[in-house]
C-alpha cells in the first residue's frame, strides 16, 4: 500500500521565538523632562520633547525578536535587520538601576540601542542565546 499521507508538519517557528514587549519609560521620561525646561529654554525643551516623541514612535514600531539563530529587528511588521548570534562577541545593558542603553558588538561592528523594550526579557533572551555579557 502506498503512503499518501502528508509529510509531518515542522514545529511552529513562532513558538521558537521571543518578541520583546515595548517599553515607553525612556520616551516618557524625555517628554516629562522637557516640561520644566520649557519655562527656561523653550527651544531646548522643544528639542527634548521632539526626541521623546521620536523614541515613543520607535518604541511602538520597532520590534526585537529572538529566534534560535539570530536577533531579528522588525519595523512595522517588516524585517529589516538580522544579527546572527554566531557573529556576536559581547553585549551589555547600561545602567543596572535605570537601563537606558543596550550595547552589543559583532565581529565587524558595534551597536547601541536605546532600551525601548522590556529590559528583563531582553536580559533573559541574551543569556539564553548568547555568551555572558561584558564585565
Amino acid at each position: 500500500m502506498i503512503n499518501t499521507s502528508n509529510p509531518p508538519i515542522e514545529p511552529n517557528i513562532a513558538s521558537q521565538t521571543t518578541e520583546l514587549n515595548p517599553s515607553y519609560a525612556i520616551p516618557i521620561a524625555f517628554i516629562l523632562a522637557s516640561l520644566p525646561i520649557f519655562f527656561v529654554q523653550t527651544f531646548v525643551a522643544g528639542a527634548i520633547a521632539l526626541f521623546g516623541l521620536f523614541l515613543f514612535y520607535q518604541a511602538g514600531t520597532i520590534r526585537l525578536i529572538f529566534t534560535q539563530q539570530a536577533l531579528e529587528v522588525y519595523r512595522s511588521q517588516e524585517k529589516f535587520r538580522t544579527f546572527p548570534y554566531q557573529e556576536w562577541q559581547t553585549w551589555q545593558v547600561f545602567w543596572v538601576r535605570f537601563p537606558i542603553l543596550f550595547y552589543f558588538k559583532e565581529i565587524k561592528s558595534i551597536h547601541f540601542l536605546p532600551i525601548l523594550f522590556d529590559v528583563k526579557m531582553l536580559k533573559v533572551c541574551l543569556e539564553k542565546y548568547i555568551s555572558q555579557p561584558l564585565n
